[in-house]
Formats: structure tokens, C-alpha cells, sequence
């Protein structure tokens, strides 16, 4: 059950903060309105969002009650739904999620600000179920506004890579001003994603890194923080080759595509996280 849960927790993630981050950026990236073939990706992916998120509460169920019967039991799930901070959160953000599916069926779908402004409240209900739920009053709460400031800046820099990798992949494209646009933004979103961070761990661990380094939830956390290092690198070699981009337009694409794929990797570090207890510093 709880390879499940990581598993539905990594697919989810990545669901909603790609569609967050690909609605963000593709007007900065591309010319013109959305397209129908756009729209359609963004209705598979709010589906698959809403199926893994009905998923995670029912796994979430079943591990509260410790059966997994108990999560197809009405009476389990309107305890677990009424009266637990996840249940109370969590019926919000399926609400979110079925609201934005349904926007993409009607003629409102091309409105840009309604689709983003749902995907951002879906993407800021994903924070308080998080380990900021562990902690009561205004720490909880600061806690949470960090978290969503997190998840923001991941979702706007992978969504972008997203967008950055099909805009490379069509001939017509000066590569320069585009990669000029997306760098640009991209420092602000590096330095929100790495503030943020190191907040999250502070306040959950007590101290700046958590020891012993090489077990459990410090590990994950390592192989999190490498991962990015590589995505941070492999950014920076594409800025500093940028006037020479036209030429090598393979490498950068390849290069690109290599960096959203560390961000997954990284999102599925963050997954497993989520459900691995923090070592608090006494």
C-alpha cells in the first residue's frame, strides 16, 4: 500500500505542477492563442489528475483505517473526508480539480486567466497536505505559505522546461530570444525553489541538513537536492552557450529534455519524502 500511495503521490504531482507551469509559461514561449491540440493534452491531464487524486484518498483512507476494504466503505470515507485536516483539504482540491476538467470541455476553455487561475488553486491545495501539516497556529500556517511558494517555483520552472523543449523542437523558432526569455525568469524561480527549500528543511528537520546524511528521510532528501544541482547545471551551460545556440540546436534540446527529466526524478524524491517522518533535531 504505501508504494501505492508514492506512486499515486509522484503521478499526481507531476500532473498538476506540469499543467501550472505549462499554462504559465506558454504564452511567454509561444506566439498566439492556445491551441486545440494544447487544450486536449490539458484535458487528459486534468483527468488523469482528478483519477490519481481520487486515488490518493482512497489509499489514504485505507491506510488510516488499516484495511484496504475500508476505503470503499462509505461510512470510513465520510470520517476520513469530515473529520481529518487531509479529508477537509483534500474534498477542496478534487472540487478544484473537477472544476477545471469541466472548464475544459465548455467554450470558456480558451480563457487563459480562468484555466490558470484554477490550476493555482489546485497547485496551492497541494501544499497544506504536505508535512506542514504537522505543525498548528501561525508556524503551521507560515509553513504551508512557504510550501506553496515551493511548489510554484516547481511547478513554473518544470512546466517551462515543458514548453521550452517543444518550442526547440519546431525549425522555424530563433532559439536565442526565447532561451533569453525563459533564463530570465528562470533566476527568479532557482532562487525562490532554493530559499524556500531550505526553509521547508529547517522547519521540519531543526537544522539547515539533516544527519545522520546517508538513511532514511536525508537520503531522499541527498538524492532531491543532487538531482536539482544537475538541473541547475545543466541550465547554466546552456546560458553561458547561449550565443552559439542556433548551431548546436540538437544538444540543446537534448539538453533540455535531460533537465525536465531530472525534475521528475526529483519529483519522485519529493513524493517518497512526503511519506517519510523527518528527523527533528532535539
Amino acid at each position: 500500500m504505501a508504494e501505492a500511495l508514492v506512486l499515486c503521490r509522484f503521478l499526481h504531482f507531476t500532473v498538476v505542477l506540469t499543467l501550472f507551469g505549462a499554462w504559465l509559461f506558454r504564452p511567454l514561449l509561444l506566439k498566439g492563442d492556445a491551441a486545440d491540440a494544447d487544450l486536449r493534452a490539458g484535458r487528459w491531464l486534468a483527468g488523469l489528475a482528478l483519477v490519481s487524486g481520487v486515488v490518493w484518498a482512497l489509499l489514504v483512507t485505507a491506510s488510516m483505517a488499516g484495511s484496504l476494504a475500508a476505503a470503499f466503505d462509505p461510512q470510513t470515507l465520510a470520517l476520513v473526508s469530515g473529520q481529518t485536516f487531509f479529508g477537509q483539504v483534500w474534498r477542496w482540491h478534487l472540487l478544484l480539480n473537477a472544476a477545471l476538467l469541466a472548464l475544459l470541455f465548455t467554450p470558456w476553455r480558451t480563457r487563459r486567466p480562468l484555466r490558470l487561475g484554477l490550476a493555482v488553486l489546485l497547485l496551492a491545495t497541494l501544499a497544506p497536505v504536505g508535512h506542514g501539516a504537522m505543525f498548528d497556529g501561525l508556524h503551521g500556517q507560515l509553513l504551508i505559505l512557504n510550501q506553496i511558494v515551493h511548489l510554484t517555483c516547481v511547478g513554473a520552472w518544470l512546466g517551462g522546461l515543458l514548453v521550452l523543449a517543444v518550442v526547440l523542437r519546431r525549425p522555424e523558432t530563433a532559439i536565442a530570444p526565447v532561451l533569453r526569455r525563459f533564463s530570465g525568469i528562470g533566476y527568479g524561480l532557482v532562487a525562490g525553489l532554493l530559499v524556500t527549500g531550505l526553509i521547508n528543511v529547517r522547519a521540519l528537520t531543526g537544522q539547515w541538513w539533516p544527519t545522520p546524511l546517508f538513511t532514511g528521510f536525508a537520503l531522499i532528501l541527498l538524492i532531491k537536492a543532487l538531482l536539482v544541482l544537475g538541473m541547475l547545471g545543466l541550465a547554466l551551460f546552456n546560458r553561458l552557450r547561449i550565443k552559439d545556440c542556433e548551431r548546436r540546436a540538437g544538444a540543446l534540446r537534448r539538453s533540455v529534455t535531460l533537465e525536465w527529466l531530472l525534475g521528475i526524478g526529483a519529483v519522485a524524491a519529493v513524493s517518497l519524502l512526503g511519506t517519510l517522518p523527518p528527523m527533528v533535531a532535539a
